[in-house]
């Protein structure tokens, strides 16, 4: 007899699993990106400089991996790539934007960091733009 709550999951589970995952954390980081692309399509680069490089660099680079990101997220393509991007935004904004603010201020980018690192190891899955055609191992199922 199998046990209730089994160790083992089922890869076609998974592989909804990891589509789920993806549109959930980009639609959420969406809602950041548009407001930011929002911001530079009116002209108005007022923004943090955490790392030195200047206001309208970090805002432009911000708004790439959080709005670019999310749409490459959202349909499965070049998902490693797009999650690097976003994976580097967090680090930035755990280290650098709110280093000095309490850890509640630092939780949820520390969830969106481990999201998109879980993405970066695993890939889009079966159901992705990336997964078409895809004869590997997580994506054969």
């Amino acid at each position: 007899m199998k046990p209730l709550l089994g160790t083992s999951a089922k890869p076609s589970g998974v592989q909804i699993w990891l589509l789920f995952l993806r549109i959930g954390v980009a639609g959420l980081m969406l809602t950041h990106g548009v407001p930011k692309l929002t911001k530079i399509l009116n002209g108005n680069f007022e923004f943090a400089d955490p790392i030195g490089i200047g206001t309208a660099p970090s805002l432009v680079l911000s708004m790439l991996a959080e709005f670019g990101g999310s749409l490459l997220l959202l349909i499965g393509f070049q998902t490693r790539l797009a999650a690097l991007l976003l994976i580097i935004n967090m680090l930035v904004v755990i280290f650098f934007a709110h280093s000095a603010d309490p850890f509640f201020k630092r939780e949820m980018p520390i969830l969106y960091l481990l999201i998109y690192g879980t993405l970066f190891f695993l890939g889009a899955g079966k159901y992705s733009v990336d997964g078409r055609g895809n004869n590997n191992r997580l994506t054969r199922y």
